[in-house]
């Protein structure tokens, strides 16, 4: 991976934990999402209106992308109501590269060096000890492990489609402007049904809200899609799950939470693995 595209990859990191951060602490999680989400929807249009739509053969994967983010969303938020998601979240945002990086070299022919490979799981591997930070029930709970695997999946899955969507598209900005549409079109529908009155709490209390995490989640991802088209989906995955560091330096500069040894060692173990992804190739 270049340094360019990894420097990219690493600011739309900070971003991504950025809006989760805010996510994170606000009490209703629905209404914070929602707001997230639908925030997407003026940047995407201009995106739109500045890049070329994407080609037919990527509409496919735009759908499918799309029901794959929306459900990711709705599983993150059910995650929130069952207990410690400090330790669920970080083997989700842990396992995903590692699901991605198998499934590139298995079924989809990518040529990963040994090196490379080692990074993923090194990176992985840093993220995922975040969850022995707090030692409560959380690791010995089915449940909790259950929904780290199939959140895991989730942005293994959306990692994979849109990767592979965007180089189809021809146009890796006006490929998510589309799927940003439709994927607040999708929440919206699902939030209408789930909690009624949510969208119109969005639009006229909480715009100012929808512009700021809107705006770093689009942009965020923006830059992630575009890239996808220029590294190996996994590498780009892997570097992208550091955001999870920078919401943990967050919530200790920000919140002043306490930073033990453990966060110190996952931190450098993480930041190993991207050190090393970036002489690997």
């Amino acid at each position: 991976m270049s340094l360019p595209v990894m420097m990219v990859v690493l600011l739309a990191a900070l971003l991504h934990a950025t809006w989760n951060f805010l996510v994170k602490n606000t009490e209703d999680k629905y209404l914070s999402m929602s707001a997230v989400v639908l925030g997407h929807t003026p940047f995407a249009l201009i995106a739109l209106f500045v890049s070329p739509l994407p080609r037919f053969e990527a509409w496919p994967y735009l759908v499918v992308g799309a029901m794959l983010h929306v459900g990711y969303q709705l599983f993150l938020l059910a995650s929130y109501r069952i207990g410690d998601l400090s330790q669920v979240y970080p083997l989700a945002r842990g396992v995903a590269p590692m699901i991605v990086a198998g499934v590139s070299v298995l079924f989809l022919g990518v040529d990963l060096s040994r090196l490379e490979m080692a990074a993923v799981l090194i990176i992985g591997s840093g993220i995922m000890s975040l969850a022995l930070v707090r030692r409560r029930d959380g690791l010995r709970n089915g449940q909790a492990a259950f929904l780290s695997i199939v959140t895991g999946c989730f942005i293994a899955s959306y990692s994979l489609v849109d990767g592979l969507g965007a180089r189809e598209a021809g146009t890796s900005l006006g490929f998510y402007g589309c799927l940003s549409v439709l994927n607040a079109i999708g929440f919206a529908a699902v939030m209408r049904v789930l909690r009624p009155g949510t969208l119109r709490r969005v639009v006229c209390r909480e715009w100012r809200f929808a512009l700021k995490g809107g705006g770093a989640s689009f942009s965020a991802y923006a830059m992630v899609t575009w890239a996808f088209t220029l590294a190996p989906i996994a590498m780009v995955a892997a570097v992208r799950e550091t955001s999870i560091i920078f919401a943990l330096v967050l919530g200790v500069v920000v919140l002043k939470e306490r930073l033990d040894l453990m966060k110190v060692v996952s931190t450098l173990l993480t930041l190993l693995g991207v050190g090393i992804l970036r002489v690997g190739r």
